[in-house]
């Protein structure tokens, strides 16, 4: 009995040296796990479960594994009956390394620095902003340029404002915490209507729109495709990963030429997102802009515009609106 602890404390201190050297290195889709000889050549079964799914095959296989950390448990039966097993997170990164995007500033325009922005958006010459903070959330216009609200509605005490996003002639908000979202008339912001979120989605943080589904975060890594008919219907999810990096804290969402554009909560970066597969194609480094206006740990990087092919940056509580052209 004691020499069977001790080949089962030998397979599983195995097992964990070898899964925390392929922590950093991570998997891609299609790997399979070269499991140490100390696990294999004492087993009968090896499986791999996720929660409800349980998976023998040792490969990275996208029916089971996302981008990004996956939380899994090892389920070892060994040949002398025992069963043994461990919990691990295997990452799995995006085969193609993402390309460091240059810019340069062109343009900079004033921003009330009493507004936490959680959503931004332009249409022609008019910003739509969606700013936090319970007691002072808000969705509002503006003329690019001018700080002067052209309307603007205020939320409930109870309510912290989150991303915004344009569909048609409607603006759609989310709340932090609120567990809802709002629907307002584009012109006058008057509101019409609220919905309640679909189960999955935690928190609201971030909001876009590719021409056809809502794209919501909730500060994973997580992105949710839902239905504008209908916001409280999620159509399908992607999960969102580099080529050596696992991303989470998703929040400020913008869609452009097919892509999705992210910040990174309380970080400098934009990542530019493939839509398709949740791989990370880009990165914007902001570190110089946000060094100008990041003084505490609440007054981030959290504004993204498409001005035609030009970027508009800001942040929460920035005085500037930065234009950056694309090189």
């Amino acid at each position: 009995m004691l020499a069977s602890c001790k080949d089962d404390k030998k397979v599983l201190d195995s097992l964990a040296d070898y899964n925390n050297s392929m922590m950093a290195k991570g998997y891609h889709f299609g790997d399979q796990l070269t499991l140490p000889k100390e696990v294999t050549e004492d087993a009968e079964s090896i499986s791999i479960s996720f929660g409800d799914k349980e998976t023998s095959s040792l490969a990275i296989d996208p029916k089971y594994f996302t981008l990004g950390d996956n939380a899994v448990t090892f389920n070892i039966k060994t040949k002398g009956g025992e069963t043994l097993t461990q919990d691990a997170t295997i990452n799995v990164f995006a085969k193609n390394p993402e390309q460091k995007i240059n810019y340069e500033i062109i343009a900079e325009y004033p921003h009330d620095p009493e507004n936490f922005v959680q959503g931004f958006q332009v249409e022609g010459n008019t910003i739509y902003e969606s700013d936090g903070q319970n007691g002072s959330s808000q969705i509002l216009k503006y003329t690019l340029g001018t700080t002067t609200p052209l309307a603007s509605t205020k939320q409930a005490q109870e309510d912290f404002s989150e991303g915004s996003t344009i569909v048609g002639d409607k603006v759609y908000q989310l709340t932090w915490q609120s567990k809802k979202g709002y629907i307002y008339d584009k012109n006058s912001l008057k509101l019409l209507s609220e919905f309640p979120y679909p189960n999955v989605l935690g928190e609201g943080w971030g909001l876009t729109y590719d021409g056809k589904h809502l794209i919501a975060s909730d500060g994973s890594k997580l992105l949710y495709f839902l239905d504008p008919a209908d916001p409280s219907k999620m159509i399908k999810y992607i999960a969102v990963a580099g080529s050596s990096q696992v991303y989470d804290q998703l929040n400020e969402l913008e869609y452009h030429n097919g892509f999705i554009f992210a910040n990174v909560w309380q970080k400098p970066v934009i990542l530019k997102i493939n839509p398709a597969n949740g791989e990370v194609v880009g990165t914007f480094d902001f570190t110089d802009i946000a060094g100008q206006n990041t003084k505490g740990s609440d007054d981030v990087l959290n504004g993204i515009a498409f001005k035609g092919d030009n970027m508009l940056v800001t942040g929460k509580n920035w005085s500037k609106i930065y234009e950056v052209a694309i090189k």
